[in-house]
């Protein structure tokens, strides 16, 4: 199987993605989430649209979108797995995507199955 790499730069930091690369999507699927943190962590300031959190949040949609099924039950079970390791945020994490007006392609809620 072939390998395939993409560059997306958010924020001013370029993040390499390997297609089919479990760890790899995770561990982007967090740096972006990242960019959200005090929201995630204090519930404030609400997301907007433009603010680097949203533009995030646009880019991981991207990323879930551009290569075909498995990368977006990839970025969704990162999600998922985001919101059982933070748990007392999850809500917060969960609604990103609405807050920033994007879709990741799946719907997050407590019965989410990524496949």
């Amino acid at each position: 199987m072939k390998s395939v790499f993409w560059i997306v730069v958010v924020l001013g930091v370029a993040l390499i993605i390997r297609e089919g690369g479990a760890d790899d999507e995770c561990s982007t699927v967090t740096a972006l989430v990242s960019a959200c943190a005090s929201f995630v962590n204090y519930g404030t300031p609400d997301p907007i649209p433009g603010a680097p959190c949203c533009i995030a949040m646009t880019t991981l949609s991207t990323v879930a979108s551009s290569s075909g099924i498995q990368t977006r039950q990839s970025v969704c079970r990162c999600m998922m797995e985001l919101i059982t390791t933070y748990n007392p945020n999850a809500t917060a994490i969960a609604t990103l995507p609405g807050f920033c007006g994007v879709s990741l392609g799946f719907t997050i809620d407590p019965n989410t199955d990524c496949e």
